[in-house]
Formats: structure tokens, sequence, C-alpha cells
């Protein structure tokens, strides 16, 4: 008998060592995601369900906090890999850079921004916006060009028709609202819901919706780094996909529950809340690949909103070859 309990606490021992040696063996990549946001759920959705443990990697993720901020630490070697808008690869590219920043994996496929009124508007028409006060979001900046693009398709000159508010910190924008600044305002989640919650605002359209399809967020790296790893590149591809087939397949409150580790201080309904608005119009991508319809789409509403510093073919910055692997596997 003490032989036997002997035996079983060796090898009680002896797990917990194969355990850390097993992690030990993971390849580690540090992804630099531009916001820590609801929007991404795909992405958290792989790191609770365990996807890229599957494919053998150790993911170490920090807020970048803004696109300039992202693409420096691209450049710089200070992260693997970045999650951040697409149109950043092409300033980057356009200032002539000698190692391009590769898109290989589509995340979300829409804006993510909505439009808040003040005031409840039981039948909105965008006409309503003429003559108002719209605190947008920071010139240069995605948000901003699908908004401005956006009226312009409801033939509302932003810069002539309504008074546009574009100089207030992002982090403000909300704050500025709640203020007493603007008649409307285009806000992400999960404050547009608080918001409505709350009775300090009313979600009245989706950017989203009315902008289509655009590469609003990929993964993203430099080409040498996919030349030089490029199989680790392929899993962490291979363990997006996984997250969003299963979010695809799952309801709002599975992926709410999924995710909610990732936000400790949102409650589930409103992350519920939140997973519905994004899943239902389509904003997560099914799968990773960037077609060119999208990027054409991106490029010219750079070029509407007067961003675009010069059209670049889409093979040029998109790599669909690791992406359209995974998904015939």
């Amino acid at each position: 008998m003490r032989r036997v309990s002997l035996l079983l606490l060796s090898l009680l021992l002896i797990i917990p060592l194969a355990a850390c040696n097993n992690n030990d063996s993971l390849t580690k990549l540090k992804v630099g995601e531009v916001a820590h946001t609801i929007f991404y759920a795909p992405l958290y959705v792989a790191l609770s369900e365990g996807f890229f443990e599957e494919e053998g990697l150790e993911i170490e993720l920090t807020t970048t906090a803004g696109g300039d901020k992202t693409m420096t630490a691209i450049l710089s070697d200070g992260i693997d890999i970045g999650l951040v808008g697409s149109e950043t690869s092409i300033y980057v590219e356009a200032q002539g850079s000698t190692d391009p920043i590769i898109n290989f994996a589509q995340l979300t496929q829409t804006d993510g921004t909505f439009l808040v009124s003040r005031e409840k508007i039981d039948n909105f028409d965008w006409e309503q916006l003429r003559g108002s006060t719209f605190l947008g979001q920071r010139k240069g900046g995605m948000p901003q060009m699908v908004g401005e693009y956006v009226l312009k398709q409801h033939d509302i000159d932003p810069h002539n028709d309504l008074e546009l508010i574009q100089n207030v910190d992002f982090a403000n924008i909300a704050s500025a609202f709640s203020s007493g600044t603007g008649d409307f305002v285009q806000l992400f989640e999960p404050t547009a819901s608080i918001f409505e919650e709350e009775g300090r605002g009313y979600i009245i359209a989706s950017f989203g919706e009315e902008s289509g399809l655009v590469p609003y967020t990929s993964f993203m790296t430099k080409q040498s780094t996919i030349d030089k790893n490029g199989e680790a590149i392929e899993k962490f591809t291979r363990a997006i996909y996984k997250a969003q087939q299963w979010v695809e397949e799952n309801s709002p409150e599975e992926i709410a529950q999924s995710i909610s580790e990732h936000f400790p201080d949102t409650s589930v309904d409103l992350l519920t809340t939140v997973v519905d608005r994004y899943k239902s119009q389509g904003s997560f991508a099914t799968d990773p690949i960037l077609g060119e319809e999208e990027w054409t789409n991106l490029q010219n509403i750079m070029d509407e909103a007067g961003e675009l510093p010069e059209r670049i073919n889409h093979e040029v910055l998109v790599n669909t070859s690791i992406a359209e692997k995974v998904v015939s596997e």
C-alpha cells in the first residue's frame, strides 16, 4: 500500500513538471492591439477557448493604444503582430518603407461606431443632421473617415452642412458629449449602449451598416517577420480562424461568457448586448481572408476624406495565401 501511495505521489509531482515543460515548448508571439474593445471579440475567444495553445503558441497581448504607437511597435520589433486599422499600413508604405507592413488576417469587416443622438428620435432620417453640431472622431482615423463617407453618401457635406467637431481626444469624446457638447456623437461600444441604458443618448444608426464591408482592423506584421517566422504566423492565423468559426456558430450569450474574463468590469448582460449588435450587423469577419473589393472600399473611403496618400495595390500590402491555406484545410 505504501508503494502505491508513493507511486501516486510521484505521478502527481511529475504532471505539473510536464505541464511546465510543455508550456516552455510553446512559440511565444507578442501581439499589440490598438485598443481593448468588445469589437475584437474573436481575438479574446481564441485566447479563452485555448485555440492558440492548440497551435503551440503562447500569446503575450498588450494594448498599444493608438495606430501610430501600434505601428511604431511593429517597426521597432516591440511586438511581432499588430491588430490595427489597415489604413496604417498604407500610411507607412507611402512613406517609402523598405520592409512593408503586411495585412495577413482580417478580424473585423465593418466600422464599429454608432450614431448617438442626445434626444430620442423615433423616425430618424440622416437629413436631421443638417444644421446640427456633430461630435466626430479624430481627424485621419478610420472612424472619422467612415463617418464623413457615410454623411456624404446621404448628401450631407460634413464640413459645410453641419458643425463638425474633430478636436476632442478619443478618450474624452464620450465625456464631452455627456457634458453638453454636440447634438449627435459617433461612439464605439460599449459606450453607446451604456449611454442608452443611462438615458444619456440614443443609438439611432450604425456607421458599420451604412459604409459596407471594409478591412477595419486586421492583423499585420513586417514582411521580414513572415519570411523568418512564416510557420508561427500561419499557426496564429489558424487559431484566429477557429475563433471566427466559433463566434459564427455560437450565440451572443455564449460569446459574452467566453470573453468575460477579458472584461472584468463589464457585466455579462452588457457584453451580450454589444456582441449581439456587432454580430447581427456582420462586423466580425467569418474568415481571415482580406479581399480585394474590401481593400478598394477602404481606399475609396480614405480618398473621399482626403487622407489617402496614394493608391496601393491589394497584392502589395495584403498576403491572402496564409489565410486561404488555413481556410481550405
